[in-house]
């Protein structure tokens, strides 16, 4: 069942979508840290370097139906706003935005609305992010409800452009300067070459480091010395055979 508010007055009714709302977001950030703390059980390794999560501001929630031609109404906000809980993944590695993204939609719960991969499919303006809309289920006193939320997941690469990029989008209000905009183009494919080779240098990391588990297992393997023989002779010393020899 889609979650539409109750009917009241508009000061219940928007309590009640950031009850339904913050809770929401409550369950995916819990099923993404026990998704971490599995993944470093399993393999020594946290995938999500951290969560950051959020309820839209009414006033931007006002602004988006307007900017859309709608009328700012709470049912309005809840049926075409989808992006009033949103939670952010941030990782080290694009490599982990796809792990995550699909341990995410094998949760049996979660219906997966919409995925805009970004990241294969960058906007115009250089911005890469993979974003998922989903639902999850919300349990009520008197009934059960899906609640919309948008997961964005990105690299802290990313997440860093991105933050710049949200500042100047507010600070001029859309209309950046061309050459401004031109720059953030460029720092996005720095951020873009910087993931790559990042993520070329922990893969290589990682060969290394099963190599030299690999030998150290060689090496237990080999039979050890019992104490009782001596192939080599002490420094500047003479094997018991010549001194046998000599005498």
């Amino acid at each position: 069942m889609e979650f539409e508010p109750r009917e009241g007055g508009d000061i219940d009714s928007w309590e009640e979508v950031l009850l339904v709302y913050n809770s929401a977001l409550k369950e995916i950030n819990t099923k993404l840290e026990i998704l971490n703390d599995e993944f470093q059980n399993v393999h020594k390794y946290n995938p999500i370097e951290h969560i950051k999560a959020r309820i839209k501001s009414p006033e931007s929630i006002v602004k988006k139906l307007k900017k859309y031609g709608y009328e700012s109404t709470i049912y309005n906000m809840v049926k075409y706003v989808n992006d009033i809980a949103g939670i952010r993944v941030i990782c080290s590695f694009t490599s982990d935005i796809y792990q995550i993204a699909e341990m995410i939609a094998k949760q049996y719960d979660i219906k997966i609305l919409s995925i805009k991969d970004y990241i294969e499919n960058p906007k115009p303006s250089g911005y890469k992010s993979f974003h998922m809309l989903v639902t999850v289920p919300i349990f009520l006193s008197d009934r059960m409800i899906d609640a919309k939320v948008e997961i964005q997941i990105r690299t802290v690469a990313m997440d860093f452009w991105a933050s710049l990029e949200h500042k100047m989008n507010y600070k001029f209000e859309g209309r950046a300067p061309q050459s401004i905009k031109d720059e953030l183009i460029e720092c996005a494919k720095m951020v873009s070459d910087l993931d790559d080779r990042m993520l070329s240098l922990n893969e290589e990391i990682n060969r290394f480091a099963s190599t030299q588990e690999g030998m150290a297992e060689i090496t237990e393997d080999r039979p050890k010395s019992d104490g009782k023989s001596c192939t080599l002779a002490p420094h500047g010393g003479a094997t018991p055979e010549r001194r046998a020899a000599n005498l």
